[in-house]
């Protein structure tokens, strides 16, 4: 699986990408973790990914045309473009699974300021997603949240493929209970 994160912060994903599991996962092959400025595809000398808002409001937002130029380089078949977006569908462990079973390559966009040009999220992003009912400075730690609990799931990311099929949120497993927030695992001492 190879994840491109388009991001006006790509060192955040320096010391996510070197330790623990995703490490080890990145050492395997079984996983490729690329973030790209974007900032590269701007052609002012100022390098602006940002302008006001055409409708008026606070804050700047993050402009379409480098952010269709960074998808259109970056863009590889069997892909997924993902927008993170606190009015997007919220993300969920069904999501994961189908990601990472389907798709050889995620994009994420990460916005940062008021918002994105609405733009990318009709004509560019396949889908909008949301981690939970909050706001956050912008799309990076989505981005880690997405790439830990898709990596996870894919075949040598984790020791015991049985530690897959006995956890939360699996809904296979005879050994799974219901709570009020969804599936959760039976619990350890």
């Amino acid at each position: 699986m190879r994840f491109d994160i388009i991001t006006i912060f790509p060192e955040l994903f320096k010391s996510f990408a070197t330790e623990a599991l995703i490490a080890r996962a990145q050492k395997k092959k079984i996983i490729s973790i690329s973030a790209h400025n974007l900032r590269k595809w701007t052609t002012d000398a100022h390098q602006s990914v940002d302008d006001r808002p055409y409708g008026g409001g606070a804050g700047m937002v993050m402009m379409v045309e480098p952010i269709m130029k960074a998808v259109k380089a970056l863009k590889k078949k069997k892909s997924r473009i993902i927008l993170f977006s606190a009015k997007g569908k919220k993300f969920n462990q069904s999501m994961a699974r189908t990601w990472a079973k389907k798709y050889d390559q995620l994009i994420f966009i990460c916005g940062r300021y008021e918002g994105i040009d609405e733009r990318v999220a009709e004509y560019i992003a396949d889908e909008e997603i949301s981690i939970g009912d909050y706001v956050l400075f912008g799309g990076e730690v989505p981005a880690m949240v997405v790439m830990e609990a898709v990596t996870r799931l894919l075949p040598g990311a984790i020791g015991k493929q049985q530690s897959l099929a006995d956890e939360s949120f699996n809904g296979t497993s005879g050994i799974i209970k219901q709570q009020k927030s969804g599936l959760v695992e039976y619990p350890h001492y």
